[in-house]
């Protein structure tokens, strides 16, 4: 079976051509980065726009690369949800009419559940179940995995998702956007023990994030620093602001696969890209005995490819998509 998917949940315009039980044959993305980074941010409208224009392209250059055409594809997978909802209408949109045209299924597949199974486009591959941390610009959360179709969240952010915290903080220190890449570069350069940064850990026994508090205290460091002569540098501010997160989420992923009884641990969502993240959170798998899965950073970023197996095991669970089914900005997953 040949799967097209596509993926256009936000700045990010991606298709992907594969076989869901053996390899991708192509993944293709198209960033926006240029586009947002004057305005430190993502504007809805001018990313809807941008989808518009480039979804064709991109679709047609996975299959090119691919070597098919779509008379080869037999399902078409797009991102239903969630995300913002001028965007997903985009590629979701487009998908539907490109099935409906062809005559093919379609399925309208969660972001969250993409994510979630990346790890299975590589090998090797976790057996289920399995406790995954999803990390990323919009969400923060812990999940138990029990089978492709079956997610059971254990816990989530209260306020900033992670990713959007490293943005945040990389804007008051005027690094630009995205921040999160600039903030781990120099993080590398800085020393992590220079600033006590708080954790918040919440109740005793919960799996919650929270992420404001920690970010107020970067931005009362900040003004500290421009009123005196001499202080931390921004690196060391970077280093110290990233160990408080990485922190944090290593510390519940365990609590949350200690609770679970899961022996596999896996990461996932944008900011599973930060090598701090991977590197902390693989030493403490290993010292728990936990066995620990890492998608490789291209498969951690937004991308059609997990899209299309999501959509796989959507499919096979006779999932499919209506004519007249609809984007959603939130998904029922978190």
């Amino acid at each position: 079976m040949l799967i097209l998917a596509i993926e256009s949940s936000c700045d990010d315009t991606a298709a992907a051509v594969l076989e869901p039980e053996s390899r991708i044959r192509s993944s293709v993305v198209s960033s926006q980065n240029e586009i947002h980074a004057r305005f430190g941010g993502i504007v809805p409208e001018l990313a809807s726009r941008r989808h518009i224009e480039m979804i064709r392209p991109v679709v047609d250059q996975a299959l090119e690369q691919a070597g098919v055409g779509l008379d080869d594809i037999d399902l078409v997978a797009a991102t239903q949800g969630p995300g913002l909802v001028g965007s997903l209408l985009v590629g979701f949109t487009f998908a539907k009419a490109l099935a409906l045209v062809r005559g093919l299924p379609c399925v309208g597949v969660d972001h969250m559940a993409g994510h979630l199974l990346s790890c299975l486009l590589e090998d090797p591959r976790p057996a289920f179940p399995y406790t995954a941390l999803i990390v990323s610009g919009g969400n923060t959360s812990l999940f138990s995995v029990d089978d492709p179709l079956t997610f059971s969240r254990l816990g989530r952010t209260r306020d900033d998702a992670a990713g959007e915290a490293f943005d945040k903080v990389a804007k008051l220190l005027g690094l630009g956007y995205p921040g999160g890449p600039m903030i781990s570069r120099l993080a590398a350069e800085g020393d992590p023990t220079a600033i006590a940064f708080p954790r918040a850990r919440l109740d005793a026994d919960s799996l919650d994030f929270s992420f404001s508090g920690l970010k107020t205290s970067v931005a009362a460091q900040i003004n500290a620093c421009r009123s005196q002569s001499e202080g931390p540098s921004v690196a060391d501010i970077c280093a110290s602001f990233q160990e408080a997160v990485v922190d944090v989420l290593a510390d519940k992923t365990l609590a949350a696969a200690e609770r679970t009884g899961h022996g596999r641990v896996v990461l996932g969502g944008g900011v599973a890209a930060n090598p701090r993240l991977r590197t902390v959170l693989a030493e403490r798998c290993a010292d728990n005995g936990l066995e620990l899965f890492l998608p490789a950073p291209a498969l951690c970023t937004d991308n059609a490819a997990m899209i299309g197996l999501a959509g796989y095991y959507r499919f096979l669970g006779n999932h499919l998509a209506e004519a007249d089914a609809d984007a959603y900005s939130r998904s029922p997953l978190n």
